[in-house]
């Protein structure tokens, strides 16, 4: 099994496909206030690089950094039901942080649901520890926030 990461564009089919499952999969645990996934067109703006991975050819998971000026922020971070285990959520994590470094970005950070633990366990594996709201975002009841100094 092989995993491959690259540049995508969301609106394109794979992309969108990713972001319809996880939005689903997020507005069928959260109501739709506590939402903050970006859109394909925002996904597509200048400043956001967007990735999808894959497996044996099929898209399993996509990923997305948002050049924030002082940090990067991980957005649609989604690993396809069949590939959860299989290393595609770590692949992209490797890509995203490989993005934010050659943007010179000294810190990564994201926000996530409070109960989506096999996320959590994937961002502290690879160096993030918890911090408080940032940006735009304040506190709320489903919110967990995470930040990495590269």
């Amino acid at each position: 099994m092989t995993i491959t990461v690259a540049r995508a564009d969301p609106r394109g089919p794979e992309g969108l496909a990713l972001l319809q499952a996880s939005h689903a999969y997020l507005l069928s645990l959260y109501p739709p206030e506590f939402s903050f996934a970006l859109n394909p067109d925002q996904l597509a703006e200048p400043h956001v690089s967007f990735f999808t991975a894959h497996c044996d050819g099929m898209a399993t998971g996509c990923a997305a950094l948002s050049d924030k000026g002082d940090y990067g922020e991980v957005k649609s971070m989604f690993v396809h039901p069949d590939a959860r285990g299989s290393g595609t959520g770590a692949a992209l994590m490797d890509r995203l942080e490989a993005e934010a470094r050659a943007r010179g970005l000294p810190l990564m950070r994201l926000e996530t649901g409070d109960d989506l633990y096999p996320a959590h366990r994937l961002y502290r594996r690879h160096g993030f520890t918890d911090c408080g709201p940032f940006g735009d975002y304040v506190e709320g009841p489903h919110s967990v926030f995470m930040e990495k100094r590269l």
